[in-house]
């Protein structure tokens, strides 16, 4: 039986991952578990740099790549990343985007319009293939996609494009109305996927009652006891 406990936390892009990632790692830590980190794709490796300058478009568009070999790219990223994983190291691995990820944006861009879903593939592809390590959990923040573009334009200097820019998917249009409904389909019919909402009244709710939902459903699940005596 794995000792680390892996959640991973998905959604369309502006939905607040990097902030609950860090709300629930504060949550963890203060009631004594240990935590490490991933957030994909990772920029430095050898494969991250690829995937952002295909997102870049320097010199090919990730856009008008073909699905599958743009899942390898995301995959090759993750299976270099989890080769310095130590089962047990900590208690819980926490992971910004992971497998579902792929699944889901790169089947619902304008060149893949009609295509159907891709998640028993990519799946095959990750974990089969790989041997990537399925999560305990998927938590998936659930936001209406007028409210996340407004955070991807908001959006700082990133690693692999200049500040106040959108990456070649960000710039397609319904893009994220897409996404979310296909995270949300593939969400409604896997059991290690809990849906989350984000939204109050039509707006973004705070951090801190989403980061509550999320600690709330890893207690449902089993996967953490409150208010644990600091280790």
């Amino acid at each position: 039986m794995r000792k680390t406990k892996i959640i991973a936390i998905e959604g369309i892009d502006g939905g607040g991952k990097s902030l609950q990632k860090d709300l629930l790692t504060r949550t963890l830590t203060g009631w004594g578990y240990t935590v490490a980190e991933k957030s994909f794709p990772e920029y430095d490796s050898f494969f991250g740099r690829q995937i952002g300058a295909l997102l870049k478009g320097e010199p090919l568009r990730a856009d008008q790549v073909d699905s599958r070999s743009m899942c390898l790219w995301y995959a090759l990223d993750r299976w270099q990343s989890f080769r310095d994983f130590r089962d047990g190291e900590a208690d819980f691995l926490l992971l910004n985007r992971y497998v579902a990820s792929n699944a889901v944006y790169q089947s619902v861009r304008e060149i893949d319009l009609g295509m159907e879903d891709n998640w028993e593939w990519v799946h095959s592809l990750e974990h089969g293939q790989l041997g990537l390590p399925e999560p305990d959990l998927y938590l998936l923040l659930d936001v209406d996609p007028d409210a996340a573009q407004k955070n991807v334009d908001k959006k700082g200097e990133r690693q692999y494009i200049g500040e106040g820019k959108r990456d070649v998917y960000e710039a397609q249009a319904g893009l994220l109305r897409r996404a979310r409904a296909r995270y949300l389909s593939i969400a409604q019919r896997q059991p290690e996927f809990a849906i989350i909402s984000c939204m109050e009244n039509g707006r973004l709710d705070s951090p801190q009652a989403i980061a509550s939902r999320m600690i709330g459903e890893l207690v449902r699940r089993g996967l953490v006891r409150p208010k644990r005596s600091p280790q």
